[in-house]
């Protein structure tokens, strides 16, 4: 178990590295709100990618392979919602720090509206992934071609890994983005403009392989 542990570890940190909407998400949240919120966000799109790919190591493969008409139509699915998303991302603005009085009102504490900083990041992490339903055909591909045949329990050994793996990358983004935002100053405007172009672009990819299927 401890090897199908380590597999996931190591594949969940390096399906990271690509431009995804978590990245992006977790670059926007480090640049424009807090490394707090970036680290939730991170938990929450790590915890997606495990629940995908358990969902690949335990039996979505064979219904993929029964049904080729499937990954196109996540594709297309996956291709607008990341689209919308880089859009705003490209567009987005570093947001100003208030005073907790001047959102919550006289009564909210520092920690509340943390933990509420932590439960929106959280559900955006989760969501962008949950959303984004290609990811699942990422994972099986992945699954099918580096991981071994997999029992009940060295496959939730393996989708533990992932999440790990995957939250481990996500961390090291936000301390990055961070000291970034804290080395450039203003200058660090670009970044979300230059991610979120980035992912429109993924987006335009994934749209033209559901089209592909489609018209061929």
């Amino acid at each position: 178990m401890l090897r199908f542990l380590l597999m996931g570890i190591a594949a969940g940190a390096l399906t990271g590295v690509p431009i995804g909407p978590v990245n992006v998400a977790v670059i926007d949240a480090a640049y424009r709100h807090t490394m707090r919120r970036a680290i939730a966000v991170g938990l929450g799109g790590a915890l997606a990618d495990g629940l995908y790919s358990a969902l690949g190591l335990l039996g979505v493969s064979p219904v993929l392979r029964s049904y080729p008409s499937v990954p196109p139509i996540l594709y297309l699915v996956s291709g607008f919602v990341l689209l919308g998303y880089g859009f705003l991302t490209a567009r987005s603005q570093p947001i100003a720090p208030a005073q907790p009085a001047a959102i919550e009102g006289p009564n909210a504490s520092i920690s509340t509206i943390q933990r509420r900083e932590m439960c929106s990041g959280f559900t955006v992490g989760l969501a962008l992934i949950i959303l984004n339903p290609a990811a699942i055909v990422t994972w099986v591909v992945i699954i099918g071609q580096f991981i071994p045949e997999t029992t009940t329990y060295t496959g939730i050994a393996c989708a533990l890994g992932v999440m790990l793996g995957s939250f481990g990358w996500f961390a090291l983004v936000a301390y990055l983005t961070q000291k970034g935002k804290h080395v450039l100053g203003d200058k660090a405007a670009w970044i979300p403009r230059v991610i979120g172009i980035a992912l429109m672009v993924y987006s335009v990819y994934l749209l033209t392989k559901a089209v592909r299927y489609f018209i061929a």
